[in-house]
């Protein structure tokens, strides 16, 4: 058999102009955009079904992923946004409201008076850990059902911390 690739019969690949890969890779990007707003709807969902199934009538599904985001550690209304605990545009409404109903607790900064910083309660720690327990229990179950496998999650793990790097970037760089 000829190992020469210059006498190979075999078809040489085309390169890929850029051009081609912006248009091949739009109608993906795009895809994963609207992928990542419906898996952030359908957890929302989730979590309201978790509340519903246990009675918790008092927050909905916003606050109570605020909680589990916040778990065992105490941080300010702006470190709730900076880290990523929280997506929405309304932190200060949400807080309120969980303070109002017993879920959180909030104090002054003692070295910046202008500062909240805010922990879970005992009520709050425990819909942390009815979520903890919750999204444990969904990966179990799907790992044991072969749906999801490690390395699958790690893959998708790998692409949205890229592409949360690429927009990270973007917005860096931007002037308001």
């Amino acid at each position: 058999m000829n190992r020469n690739p210059m006498t190979s019969t075999a078809v040489q690949e085309k390169p890929i102009s850029p051009e081609d890969a912006l248009q091949e890779a739009k109608p993906l990007f795009v895809d994963c955009l609207r992928l990542i707003e419906r898996m952030h709807r359908r957890m929302l969902d989730v979590i309201k079904v978790e509340l519903d199934q246990n009675g918790v009538v008092d927050i909905n599904s916003v606050q109570a992923l605020l909680l589990y985001n916040v778990g065992e550690q105490e941080v300010t209304a702006g470190e709730l946004r900076s880290r990523g605990y929280y997506m929405g545009s309304n932190v200060s409404y949400n807080l309120k409201k969980l303070v109002e109903t017993g879920y959180i607790e909030h104090e002054r900064a003692k070295h910046d008076r202008r500062a909240v910083r805010v922990r879970l309660s005992e009520k709050g720690q425990q819909i942390s850990r009815l979520l903890e327990q919750a999204f444990e229990g969904q990966t179990i179950e799907a790992l044991n059902a072969q749906a999801i496998n490690t390395e699958g999650l790690s893959s998708a793990i790998r692409a949205l911390k890229n592409l949360e790097r690429f927009w990270s970037e973007k917005i860096r760089f931007v002037e308001f």
